[in-house]
C-alpha cells in the first residue's frame, strides 16, 4: 500500500466484532483470565492494551520496523531506550541535541554512570573519532533541534555496524512520511509523538520503533518494567490524528517553504536554517535521505530587542513550547527547548539569544507572513 492508504488501513483494521471504523477504546486496567495454565493475550494494561497495541502496530508499519512501543511522553521513550545500556557504557551524541535529552544525559544518566560524548554529527569522521571501546550506540537527530543540522544517516549507520554499535535516531521533525531511518540502516527510531504524529497539540506521547525483533523485545521488557506507557484514551486520539499525517505534512511543508522564502528577503533576519534551502550545508545529504524538508525552521534576528518584540507581538503563531500542531508555534530555544543547557554550552553550539524556531501550522501562510511583517517593519 502507498503511505496515504497505509495511514488509513494499515495499522487500524475495521473492528471485526461490530464493524466499527474507529478502533475501540479499551478503558480497562485488567483483563479476566479463563485458565490457570494459559493466560489470554492481555492481563494487565501496563503490559498490553488493545488500543495501545493498534497504535504501536501502526507506527511500526509506517517506520518499517519489527516492533513499535508507545510511551507516556517523548522523553519517556528516550529515557526507556537509554535503559538498554549499563553504567560504564558510552554513547556518541549529536551536539545540538534536544535540550531535554541533553539534561537527561548530563544529569540523571551521568550520575548513574552512562557516559556521553557530544560531537558535530554532520561530520562522520568526528563521530568515528569519538568512539571508544566502551561505546555502545550513536544517538542522532536529523534535522537537529534547533539548528536544523543534517547527519548522513546511511554513513553513520554503516560506521556503527562496522563498530558493532546501535544507531538511534530521533525522527520527530520528519515523521515516517518524510524520512524512515530504519530503511537507511539505523536500529531504533524515536518520536515525540506529541508533535506531528498526533498533530493537534492535545496529547503528550512518545514512540520507539525497533528494526530488529530482538531489540524490540528488549525495549518491550523495559517498557513493561519501567511502566511509562501511553493510556488508551490518548492512544485513540493519536490513532485519529495519524490518519491525516500525509495531508497535514504536505500542507505544513508547502507553507514553510513560502515563509522561508519571505524570511530570506527581510533585512532584519540575519540567517535562516531550513534543509530545503540549496545553500544549507546539509541540503544534498538531506535530499538523498528524506523526501522533503519538513515544516520546522529556525532563524536569527538582528537584535535581542527585535526577537523579544516578535515573540511577544505575534497574534497568529503561538509563543509556546513544542511544535507540530495545526497551529503555528514560535519558540525561543534559549529559554524553552534548550533552557536546560547551560548558556556557555548553548553559545558553543550556536544557539544564540536571537534565535527563534518556527513550527509552521495549517493557517494560510500569507496571514502568518503578514502577522510577522507588521512587527519586523514597525
Amino acid at each position: 500500500m502507498k503511505f496515504a492508504t497505509e495511514l488509513i488501513h494499515g495499522g487500524n483494521p475495521i473492528d471485526p466484532e461490530h464493524g466499527s471504523l474507529s478502533h475501540p477504546i479499551y478503558l480497562s486496567s485488567t483483563f479476566a483470565q479463563h485458565s490457570m495454565d494459559h493466560f489470554g493475550r492481555y492481563d494487565y494494561a501496563r503490559s498490553g492494551n488493545p488500543t495501545r497495541e493498534a497504535l504501536e502496530e501502526a507506527l511500526a508499519g509506517l517506520e518499517k520496523g519489527a516492533t513499535g512501543l508507545a510511551f507516556a511522553s517523548g522523553m519517556a521513550a528516550i529515557a526507556s531506550t537509554f535503559l538498554m545500556f549499563a553504567p560504564g557504557d558510552h554513547l556518541v551524541v549529536c551536539e545540538d541535541v534536544y535540550g531535554g535529552t541533553f539534561r537527561l544525559l548530563s544529569t540523571l544518566l551521568k550520575g548513574w554512570g552512562l557516559q556521553t560524548t557530544f560531537v558535530d554529527a554532520t561530520d562522520t569522521a568526528a563521530i568515528a573519532a569519538a568512539i571508544r571501546p566502551e561505546t555502545k550506540a550513536l544517538y542522532l537527530e536529523t534535522p537537529s533541534n534547533p539548528l536544523i543540522k543534517i547527519t548522513d544517516l546511511p554513513a553513520a549507520a554503516a560506521l556503527a555496524r562496522e563498530k558493532g554499535l546501535l544507531t538511534i535516531v530521533d525522527n520527530t521533525f520528519m515523521t515516517p512520511y518524510l524520512q524512515r531511518p530504519l530503511e537507511l540502516g539505523c536500529d531504533i527510531v524515536l518520536h515525540s509523538g506529541t508533535k506531528f504524529i498526533n498533530g493537534h497539540s492535545d496529547v503528550i506521547c512518545g514512540f520507539a520503533v525497533a528494526r530488529d525483533a530482538e531489540i524490540g523485545q528488549r525495549l518491550r521488557f523495559i517498557q513493561n518494567a519501567f511502566g511509562a506507557v501511553l493510556g488508551p484514551q490518548d492512544c485513540w486520539l493519536v490513532l485519529r490524528g495519524l490518519k491525516t499525517l500525509k495531508v497535514r505534512m504536505e500542507e505544513h511543508q508547502a507553507s514553510a517553504k513560502k515563509i522561508v522564502s519571505w524570511l530570506q528577503g527581510q533585512p532584519d533576519v540575519a540567517k535562516v536554517y531550513y534543509p530545503g534551502l540549496p545553500e544549507h550545508p546539509g541540503y544534498q545529504t538531506h535530499l538523498a535521505q528524506a523526501s522533503g524538508p519538513g515544516a520546522v525552521l529556525s532563524f536569527e534576528l538582528s537584535s535581542y530587542e527585535l526577537t523579544k518584540r516578535l515573540l511577544e507581538g505575534v497574534k497568529l503563531s503561538a509563543f509556546a513550547v513544542s511544535l507540530g500542531g495545526v497551529e503555528s508555534i514560535l519558540s525561543y530555544p534559549a529559554k524553552m527547548s534548550h533552557a536546560a543547557m547551560p548558556p556557555a554550552e548553548r553559545e558553543a553550539r550556536g544557539i544564540k539569544d536571537t534565535l527563534v524556531r518556527l513550527s509552521v501550522g495549517l493557517e494560510d501562510p500569507d496571514d502568518l507572513i503578514a502577522d510577522m511583517d507588521k512587527i519586523l517593519h514597525r
